[in-house]
């Protein structure tokens, strides 16, 4: 704070170093307590000027043409600001979209990709630049990481555990419902645009919705269901063949996330350890390599549904999926 310039008196600049502890290896960003890269965060909601929603964007990118070495961030949330002596009680929403912008800012922060146009965020494919975003959202979901934020402002308290597991039920509740309806959504975008040929075909595009619908929802659609008409994403928000990334994008964060689970979360060297591969791979290589690549890179293999289906509450942990 206060060595950079900042347009409100509540947006923090923050600097990021290599750990003092940070073994040495082939894999070095840079030498121990070298600065690498810097954020602004502009955490609180300010209706009078400033637009709703969360993102995280670029200030400076890495690029060795342009002579940039540190790279610098934008985080911005509109969280519950600081009032009436109180500090800033931000919901656990709040939290879990900070920890969200916070997965897109550290894929820009330790990319080791200096050419600007596939470095950090650059030119990673929509089905893949999400997944440190996600990623980092499930961490609120262990418990003790959570108790390292989540306090009682005046008592220190942790979040008690009943509330904790009303939480996690929360997030689940009616999960396979949410899953259908967007496997449903993913399958008519790609049949419309990868197959449907309305110049040949004797179907309609609203009959392919209700094949597609009645395939993946419980209830069919009715026969006066228009709402293909209002599916602007697939139309007019730019996401024509590619609705599916919402989706794989679950796949990819969820199973990255197992490899910290099966490293036992509650070990600190095993997560250190995984996080450096973590970091190695999926932070450090921007758009420079194939996402597939990537992924085999950290996690050994293809991707697997069974994380994703087991934190939605729709696997045992003992059982597997077919």
């Amino acid at each position: 704070d206060g060595e950079a310039q900042v347009w409100n008196n509540d947006v923090r600049f923050f600097k990021v170093f290599v750990a003092d502890d940070e073994p040495l290896t082939n894999n070095n960003f840079a030498p121990p307590g070298t600065h690498i890269a810097s954020f602004y965060l502009d955490p609180y909601a300010r209706p009078e000027n400033k637009r709703g929603g969360a993102w995280m964007d670029t200030c400076i990118g890495k690029s060795r043409a342009r002579g940039r070495e540190i790279p610098v961030a934008y985080l911005t949330c509109n969280s519950s600001p600081p009032s009436d002596g109180k500090p800033s009680l931000m919901t656990f929403g709040e939290v879990e979209t900070l920890f969200h912008e916070t997965g897109h800012g550290l894929q820009h922060m330790l990319t080791q990709v200096d050419l600007g146009d596939a470095a950090g965020i650059s030119n990673v494919e929509w089905d893949a630049v999400e997944l440190p975003s996600q990623f980092m959202e499930n961490f609120l979901y262990h418990k003790p990481t959570l108790d390292k934020l989540a306090r009682h402002y005046e008592t220190g308290e942790p979040l008690p555990n009943d509330l904790f597991e009303k939480i996690k039920a929360a997030k689940n509740f009616h999960s396979g419902m949410i899953m259908c309806r967007q496997l449903a959504f993913s399958s008519l975008d790609m049949e419309l645009y990868a197959r449907y040929d309305p110049t040949s075909s004797e179907k309609s595009p609203f009959d392919i919705q209700t094949q597609i619908f009645t395939q993946y929802l419980p209830m069919p659609p009715l026969p006066e269901d228009r709402f293909l008409a209002a599916f602007s994403h697939i139309f007019a928000g730019g996401y024509s063949a590619g609705y599916y990334s919402y989706k794989w994008a679950e796949v990819l964060s969820a199973d990255s996330f197992a490899a910290f689970e099966e490293a036992g979360l509650d070990d600190p060297d095993a997560v250190a350890a995984t996080g450096r591969r973590f970091r190695d791979t999926v932070l450090a290589l921007g758009g420079s390599v194939h996402p597939a690549q990537v992924f085999r890179a950290f996690r050994g293999r293809d991707p697997s549904p069974e994380a994703l289906l087991r934190h939605s509450g729709l696997l045992d942990n003992d059982e597997k999926s077919e």
